[in-house]
């Protein structure tokens, strides 16, 4: 088995530092920002090269839930996914955990009434998934598909949720 961490405030900032340090505590791999990879790209590399830690995955670091409802935010979060997906590709990760959305509505808490209908939050969330498949696809990696529980996300709260989005849209990439 191989354990993995992902970026936390107590890490380095400096990133080679921040590669060293995730080495030095014994994990085999690093769940990084994808902000954090797309800015720092060579860097990353570097600190790849130096450590031998690889970044295995990304989280976060992105503008824009997948299941956004405010179409500009997810549009934006589309593209800064690929990025990141590119960014992976090119430092040999294996792709990035995307969850609907994270603390943007809940029906567990008020107001709860959805500003968006149940089927048009499966539109907007297939509309993302199939778009990113393709990216996925072009660039040799993986879309996790993250279920979050109901208090944080009201759209994929467990893996029966995550794969009918993943069966009904023949996703082969998620």
């Amino acid at each position: 088995m191989k354990i993995g961490t992902q970026n936390q405030a107590f890490f380095p900032e400096n990133i080679l530092e921040k590669f060293r340090y995730i080495k030095e505590m014994g994990f085999d791999g690093f769940e990084i920002d994808g902000k954090l990879l797309v800015n720092n790209i060579e860097e990353v590399k570097a600190a790849i090269k130096e450590t031998g830690l690889p970044v295995t995955t990304a989280c976060g670091g992105y503008d824009g839930w997948i299941g956004d409802f405010i179409e500009e935010r997810r549009l934006n979060g589309l593209k800064q996914i690929e990025r990141i997906l590119e960014a992976l590709a090119e430092v040999g990760g294996k792709g990035i955990v995307v969850p609907a959305a994270w603390g943007m509505f809940t029906f567990r808490l008020p107001p709860m009434t959805s500003p968006r209908s149940l089927d048009g939050d499966r539109k907007m969330v297939s509309d993302s998934l199939r778009v990113l498949e393709q990216v996925a696809a072009r660039t040799g990696t993986v879309v996790y598909l993250e279920p979050l529980n109901r208090y944080q996300d009201h759209m994929i709260n467990t893996l029966a949720d995550a794969r009918r989005y993943i069966v009904e849209n023949d996703l082969k990439h998620v």
